[in-house]
């Protein structure tokens, strides 16, 4: 614990600190549901709980999956389908209303954090879908976010495949194709504008399936025997990087290059299985593939060009989904099978998680799972928040938050368990009562999570207005 009265220089420190973390190892996972033999949303939730997976994106909008997650700890990425963007685009209050009646309803108990408009919409191959419609559409929607004081909590992108790209390699000559330069431009800097991520779905699969002659397997499978030796010096020992970093060159090419903008791997993965003759989508290298694409979102490192640049990655797919069109491969992109079984075994397991969910819905021993009715809400640290953050969060609340520590300190009916996501929910919730229960005080650069369920234990109670 930290002494609760920093001196000045201390405290400027430490408001550095909180400023410039990141606050979440997060890793993410692709939640789709075209298939008839899938788990039910909250069992799918209560799965996720018993995991490392702290983000979730889905394709749409889906009430029943919102309100899976409430409570959950878990973080939800939304999408407005295709289809829908044309009408979210010509009238502003349209957008308005999406928002009001398919997002707005489970705020904050489901911590929704970023809005997709779209899925490759303009490599989609549609006539009918026109491109400067996602522009206006993510604008109508940021507009409804800012009028409902979201904007800060809620981002609004569209992921890519990477054939918005001329050409990807070597990456740091890619631009972005001619024929998409106008509406890129736009996109790109409405991110820079509203410090959105640039989403892009990137798959080595693909690129080693159609050409295994001349692309090794271990640099696709994110190993690290083979290195790609750039024009400009760059070393890459894995094509994600240069995946990631060919999109960083297209949006330095249109002049963003001193502009911050994060990059998210909105979709990436490998099949377990494949059509005839498909030697790539095999358990072996899904397994292989994965694990490694993990434990690279866990590491919080960036790329060749920007190693500074932490880049969230969303793998591709939870389940296999029985009835999406395409070839083999395309219904064979999930770590588990629709009953909820793994399709292989990657590790998934977390240490710290909440909840106590150890499996398929069950409560592991000494967790209740009540939740208090009425309008009482508090404030607790998220599962998979870092260590470090959290201290940092422990020493500002209790020094100058101005928070009553001393149930955390040793002796107090806080103090065990002596762990610091549990000193920080603690302090955060003291933090967050008193300033008002605002969700913004309950943010905490992202490590802090509001929650309906009363997470007091024993005798250590937490406060509540």
């Amino acid at each position: 614990m930290a002494n609760p009265h920093l001196p000045p220089l201390s405290l400027l420190l430490l408001l550095l600190l909180l400023g410039s973390a990141h606050g979440v190892s997060a890793v993410g996972v692709n939640y789709g549901t075209i298939g008839n033999n899938l788990l039910p949303p909250k069992k799918v939730a209560q799965l996720l709980q018993s995991t490392l997976i702290d983000r979730v994106k889905i394709y749409d909008s889906n009430p029943d999956i919102l309100d899976a997650f409430s409570n959950t700890g878990i973080d939800l990425v939304v999408a407005v389908e295709n289809p829908l963007v044309a009408n979210l685009s010509k009238d502003p209050s349209a957008a308005a209303e999406w928002l009001a009646s398919r997002v707005a309803p489970f705020l904050p108990a489901t911590s929704v954090v970023s809005v997709a408009v779209g899925n490759e919409y303009l490599t989609s191959g549609d006539d009918k879908l026109e491109p400067n419609d996602v522009v206006q559409a993510m604008q109508n929607l940021h507009a409804a976010l800012v009028a409902r004081g979201l904007d800060r909590k809620i981002k609004v992108s569209t992921p890519h495949s990477m054939a918005v790209l001329a050409a990807s390699f070597p990456p740091s000559s890619s631009t972005f194709a001619m024929t998409l330069l106008p509406t890129m431009t736009s996109i790109v800097q409405f991110l820079a504008d509203t410090g959105a991520p640039f989403m892009i779905n990137a798959y080595p699969y693909f690129a080693y399936r159609d050409n295994p002659s001349s692309v090794d397997l271990e640099y696709a499978l994110l190993g690290n025997k083979t290195t790609v030796r750039d024009p400009k010096g760059y070393v890459y020992t894995n094509m994600l990087d240069a995946q990631i970093d060919a999109v960083r060159s297209a949006i330095g090419a249109l002049g963003f290059g001193n502009r911050s903008i994060e990059i998210t791997v909105s979709e990436s993965g490998w099949p377990s299985k494949g059509e005839d003759g498909d030697k790539a989508a095999t358990p072996e290298n899904a397994r292989t593939y994965n694990t490694r694409l993990i434990e690279r979102a866990q590491a919080n490192r960036g790329t060749p060009m920007r190693k500074e640049e932490r880049v969230e990655i969303f793998v591709f797919a939870l389940f296999n989904e029985n009835k999406k069109e395409g070839g083999v491969a395309e219904r064979n992109f999930g770590l588990f099978a629709g009953d909820g079984s793994k399709a292989y075994d990657v590790e998934l397991s977390c240490q710290f998680c909440s909840g106590g969910v150890s499996g398929f819905g069950e409560k592991a021993a000494g967790s209740s799972g009540v939740a208090l009715r009425g309008p009482s809400v508090w404030c607790v640290a998220k599962p998979h928040a870092e260590e470090g953050v959290l201290q940092a969060v422990v020493d500002f609340c209790c020094g100058a938050g101005g928070v009553d520590c001393r149930e955390v300190y040793e002796g107090g009916d806080c103090y065990a368990p002596e762990k610091v996501h549990a000193h920080a929910s603690y302090a955060m919730n003291a933090y967050y009562q008193m300033h008002g229960r605002n969700y913004w005080n309950c943010d905490f650069k992202g490590t802090g999570l509001v929650t309906f369920s009363d997470p007091s234990y024993g005798r250590c109670r937490y406060s509540q207005q």
